[in-house]
């Protein structure tokens, strides 16, 4: 047996691998890279889909999905942050039914308003219409 030197340590580190043994630490080093390389991968797409899975309405969607694929095909963010600024932003259904209910809501509530009634869910009593109110000067004097 060959003496060693004096510097040297009498066993050998475990990432230190017999010649034509396999390298564990190589594999499991390889196998962490893919691992990781594909998590990030998985973490952008679902980040960029982002302002897709936020969007209100099917108009709304249409204009999302366009600008993030915009993005995420020429590289420029500015179109992802559109995207996102616009799925934050919450549109009203423009479509016929939808669209006259709230001006229903606000004809109904100046009607109850005009007639003098207490609208429904007011818990406030109603005026009366022509009703004297008695202010500071209509108190009757003492003699």
């Amino acid at each position: 047996m060959a003496d060693l030197h004096p510097a040297a340590t009498p066993h050998l580190p475990i990432f230190v691998t017999a010649p034509d043994q396999t390298d564990v630490l190589m594999v499991v080093m390889a196998i962490i890279l893919i691992g990781s390389i594909l998590a990030a991968g998985v973490f952008f797409f679902w980040l960029h889909s982002l302002p897709e899975r936020m969007v209100h309405n099917k108009a709304q969607f249409d204009v999302v999905a366009v600008l993030a694929l915009l993005s995420l095909f020429t590289h420029i963010h500015a179109f992802w942050v559109a995207a996102l600024l616009l799925a934050l932003v919450k549109i009203p259904d423009l479509s016929f039914p939808s669209f006259s209910k709230p001006l229903d809501s606000i004809a109904g509530s100046l009607e109850t308003m005009a007639a003098g009634q207490a609208p429904p869910g007011d818990r406030r009593p109603a005026q009366v219409p022509n009703s004297k109110k008695v202010g500071r000067n209509d108190t009757p004097k003492r003699a």
